[in-house]
């Protein structure tokens, strides 16, 4: 099977899976450094990891227009649902949904969760993508370190999408920390570099990856598809 994965920006990845499209966290209208709007983006799925308005972001338009299902928790699907989105698929921690690509496993994620209104937004996710092939992705959403990132390591995660920008989530140092904890084969960078105040020298954290994990670090170039 051929993964091939665009990085728009932020948290948010277009993965396809010899056609069947996967978003994840499509906050493209509003952000500062987006390069391309949701107008352009053509979808099957879209997991939402929690409800900050930089991750729903461009959801609901999204998936309107592509007729596309979102997988998210309960709560924000409830909210996804009451605001125009007609296919969700509820899922926690622990849950598995099979899709034609494969499957998408919830995981914990540490982190906050209020939906875009303000109102409750169940509990954050991360998710175990797996491919037909067996390979598996792991995209952390928005977390801080965890020890059970240990737990998450012994699914044999091979691609593992870890947010580095610090102050709403874990940093460089302790993305290391992660990377060692989980033991993917490959690690790529998300949340980071948005906005000033998640600046991050992406030069030394390559660096760190190479010379404190077993981990290959690929830094993705926006719209620029890579294959895996």
């Amino acid at each position: 099977m051929k993964i091939q994965i665009t990085w728009l920006g932020h948290s948010a990845f277009l993965f396809d899976f010899d056609g069947y499209r996967v978003l994840t966290d499509p906050y493209l209208n509003d952000n500062p450094a987006a390069v391309c709007k949701e107008t352009e983006i053509e979808t099957d799925s879209i997991l939402v990891s929690h409800g900050h308005g930089d991750h729903v972001g461009d959801t609901v338009k999204i998936a309107r227009r592509c007729q596309a299902e979102v997988i998210s928790n309960t709560e924000i699907c409830k909210w996804l649902s009451a605001n125009g989105v007609e296919k969700t698929l509820p899922l926690y921690h622990s849950g598995t949904r099979q899709l034609p690509f494969g499957s998408v496993k919830a995981v914990s994620a540490v982190h906050g969760s209020a939906s875009p209104d303000g109102g409750y937004g169940g509990l954050a996710l991360g998710f175990i993508l797996t491919a037909k092939d067996g390979r598996k992705i792991y995209f952390a959403g928005d977390t801080g370190l965890f020890g059970d990132m240990t737990l998450i390591g012994e699914e044999g995660i091979d691609v593992a999408f870890l947010p580095i920008g610090d102050i709403y989530t874990m940093g460089p140092l302790d993305s290391i920390r992660a990377v060692n904890l989980i033991k993917p084969g490959i690690v790529i960078p998300m949340h980071y570099n948005t906005w000033d105040r998640i600046a991050v020298d992406i030069q030394s954290w390559e660096k760190a990856v190479k010379e404190k994990t077993t981990a290959q670090p690929l830094v993705l170039q926006a719209v620029k598809p890579v294959s895996i």
